[in-house]
């Protein structure tokens, strides 16, 4: 996770009237407590508005890294681990590359999963009951229903 916080709107705009008003991008840092790359980059932002005309210093959708997997691939790959309960992450990860031809990692092929609501659980190990254990129990728990 990213220990930055992002400024808010209001901030922004303050940020931008101190530009208009012919501060410096130095004492705007100074001001408001930021690093010159922050202030850099809005900088930049307000200049590609002024060329555009948009009148908005919003954060635009889809910036960052794409993701390796599409929608599709996504619910491809948790109807295949619904239907194989048993199959690990590498072996989901090689399914999805016959499948589609997408190579993605065993720990991409975990946060899809978690994505989704499905999570790697071992079962638990123990004896399995006799089918006298079965009808003793279940003769117990009809006594003690009421």
């Amino acid at each position: 996770m990213s220990n930055h916080q992002r400024l808010d709107d209001g901030t922004r705009w303050r940020i931008v009237g101190t530009l208009e008003a012919g501060q410096s991008q130095v004492q705007i840092c100074g001001e408001f407590n930021l690093t010159p790359s922050v202030m850099c980059n809005l900088f930049k932002q307000f200049h590609q508005i002024l060329q555009t005309y948009t009148g908005s210093i919003e954060r635009k959708p889809g910036q960052g890294r794409p993701r390796a997997t599409t929608a599709t691939e996504d619910r491809y790959l948790s109807i295949i681990a619904r239907r194989n309960r048993g199959a690990t992450a590498s072996q989901l990860s090689r399914d999805l590359y016959a499948a589609t031809g997408t190579h993605v990692s065993r720990v991409t092929v975990s946060k899809r999963l978690h994505e989704t609501g499905l999570f790697a659980r071992r079962p638990a190990v123990c004896v399995p009951l006799t089918s006298m254990n079965r009808r003793v129990r279940l003769a117990r728990y009809r006594e003690h229903r009421d």
